[in-house]
């Protein structure tokens, strides 16, 4: 048996749903850039999900999903106030300042959630003209390291940006996983919370290629579709990326998919905490588990198989489980480590 990869759940494949999908939509020509009967079908599906209200623009990658939508809500002299682990920080090559010109405004976080509080050192400068303007609160559903915000948090978060002028951001690449984890509709974590501009993830949860931006905010939404373009997010063949959507929000093969990916994160992470040697740094929220054990004993494991080696000071690694793992993958890794213990 081919052992799988657990270093991101981009490393999966693609949903033979999806495949199919795309498959179909092959067919003939249809109008370009948006312009036909796919994007308008999985526009729907989207509204179905968030409400008529939601406008929506498919995107090809996370990066421009969170550029494109950050744009839309903060300008060159304002500011984004963000964990120091968040994706449009740590992980996104400075596209976040590159493409908004404006700033972001960090703070750390040992388990990837922003607070009231945190947001609220940052805005003491408002008004003041030699300082960038905080103008958005940007979170992640999922956090970078697996934890997931409750309905509660967000709706503090958001009522307490919105008292101070801020707009809310919302990076759901793994936003599937969060809504498997707490049991609640995508409505009610986003729109129904006080979210106004949510980068929607597909890659993560079976796609080949596309997520969304999904704004909540009327005042924000004009602007949107000039963004995309400028920000070469605009596709000509859209068609391909919004049919694989529709599918998506179809017969919920999105909390499917990300249903059976939390499972196997719970079942490998069950099995790793049988070994005195191995604890969590985070509690299993949704698809990631991330555990220290002895940097030995990594070293051993990435001979067989890959993950991330997520903090060498703290020998604490990452294993991320997909739509496509299966329980034999998770017993083929605990078997490896049981025996590197043993």
């Amino acid at each position: 048996m081919t052992k799988k990869m657990f270093a991101s759940d981009n490393n999966s494949g693609i949903h033979p749903a999806i495949l199919e999908a795309i498959a179909q939509a092959n067919d003939g020509h249809v109008p370009a850039y948006g312009s036909d009967l796919y994007t308008e079908a999985a526009t729907r599906k989207f509204k179905e999900h968030f409400g008529e209200s939601c406008e929506v623009a498919f995107v090809f990658n996370g990066t421009g999903a969170n550029v494109t939508g950050l744009k839309a809500m903060v300008r060159s002299h304002q500011a984004v106030i963000c964990t120091d682990g968040a994706h449009i920080n740590a992980d996104e090559g400075g596209a976040a300042e590159g493409f908004i010109g404006g700033k972001l405004l960090t703070v750390p976080s040992k388990d990837g959630k922003l607070t009231v509080s945190q947001i609220e050192q940052h805005l003491h400068h408002i008004g003041n003209q030699q300082r960038s303007q905080p103008k958005a609160v940007s979170i992640s559903q999922c956090t970078e390291l697996g934890t997931v915000y409750t309905i509660d948090e967000i709706k503090e978060l958001t009522r307490f940006a919105h008292e101070n002028g801020l707009f809310v951001h919302m990076d759901g690449a793994r936003i599937s996983n969060a809504a498997a984890h707490l049991g609640c509709t995508l409505a009610e974590m986003t729109v129904d919370a006080g979210i106004d501009m949510l980068a929607f993830g597909g890659t993560k949860n079976g796609l080949m290629i596309g997520e969304a931006v999904v704004c909540f905010n009327k005042d924000l939404a004009s602007e949107l579709k000039y963004i995309r373009k400028q920000g070469m997010q605009l596709g000509s063949k859209m068609r391909f990326v919004s049919a694989q959507f529709e599918r998506l929000l179809t017969e919920d093969l999105w909390l499917e998919n990300a249903r059976h990916a939390n499972h196997m994160a719970q079942l490998l992470a069950e099995g790793l905490v049988k070994f005195p040697e191995i604890s969590l740094a985070q509690p299993v929220e949704s698809n990631a588990v991330f555990a220290s054990l002895p940097r030995t004993k990594i070293e051993q494991l990435q001979k067989e198989h890959s993950f991330a080696l997520w903090s060498e000071e703290r020998d604490e690694i990452r294993l991320v489980t997909s739509f496509d793992t299966e329980k034999e993958d998770i017993e083929t890794f605990l078997a490896d480590v049981q025996m590197i213990f043993s």
